[in-house]
């Protein structure tokens, strides 16, 4: 198994053990995937077997993750730089075509990527930062999401897992369109979950990670000592288990990384 210092601690205190060829043979998709929660889950998915779809605005990092998982697992994984402040949907068109012609299904999906935007009361919320939030948390959610339908529908059993946040489930003064767009994300995810009810093979959960160590975090609590804040890979055991066929029978559910435990 693939591993780094902040994964080998975590792993200690995780609540879910996961086999270690739990993700073999799935592509899993990863918005926001060259920083921060979404490169810590690229590197633990692929430690764990899975081949990964890195989408992210900076092809740098992206590269930076790739190099990675390409050094210590063995595995090639594939980066998609994208800009999802612009993404379209002749952008979720292309993007669908490449994944099916490249693996013919997806097994998993994680919504990863987010834009924080100003923490500034309503009356002074500027309209361009509000739609350009909406953009990256909502509307590109939603075309991504529809552009993969069919080759999550094609997968034996596929997981979407959309990143939600305490203020996504009850708002707080000076959030603004990040809680917002938080709450539309909730919304998304219980109308597809209620949608595919039935599918029985595809499930989708949204997962507030809480406080974690990120450039977000620092940016939303600029006086926080981030030594005091988890790690990404704290709640990697929560991605792990929500990607992996130990969640099958998981859908519909509003989980919170610091307060759950697997379901059998």
């Amino acid at each position: 198994m693939a591993d780094y210092p902040e994964l080998a601690l975590a792993r200690a205190h995780w609540r879910y053990q996961p086999q270690q060829d739990c993700l073999d043979g799935k592509v899993i998709l990863i918005t926001g995937a060259g920083d921060g929660i979404g490169r810590a889950a690229a590197r633990t998915f692929a430690s764990y077997g899975a081949t990964v779809v890195l989408l992210g605005r900076t092809r740098s990092k992206l590269e930076s993750v790739s190099d990675w998982i390409g050094e210590a697992t063995g595995r090639e994984a594939v980066i998609v730089p994208c800009e999802l402040s612009a993404f379209g949907d002749e952008n979720a068109t292309a993007l669908g075509n490449a994944i099916g012609e490249a693996f013919g299904r997806l097994d998993g999906l994680l919504h990863n990527a987010s834009l924080l935007g100003p923490k500034v009361p309503i009356a002074h919320y500027p309209t361009s930062e509000w739609q350009n939030v909406f953009q990256v948390n909502v509307h590109a959610t939603f075309l991504l999401t529809r552009a993969m339908l069919p080759l999550l529908e094609a997968a034996d059993a596929a997981s979407v897992v959309l990143t939600s946040s305490s203020v996504g489930r009850k708002g707080r003064a000076y959030w603004g369109a990040y809680a917002a767009s938080k709450f539309a994300v909730e919304g998304l995810m219980q109308i597809l979950a209620d949608e595919y009810e039935h599918n029985g093979r595809l499930r989708f959960n949204s997962l507030n990670p809480g406080g974690t160590r990120t450039a977000m975090r620092a940016a939303a609590y600029p006086a926080e000592n981030p030594d005091d804040v988890p790690t990404p890979e704290t709640h990697m055991d929560l991605y792990l288990y929500l990607m992996s066929d130990a969640s099958r029978t998981v859908s519909g559910r509003q989980l919170d990384a610091r307060d759950w435990s697997p379901v059998d």
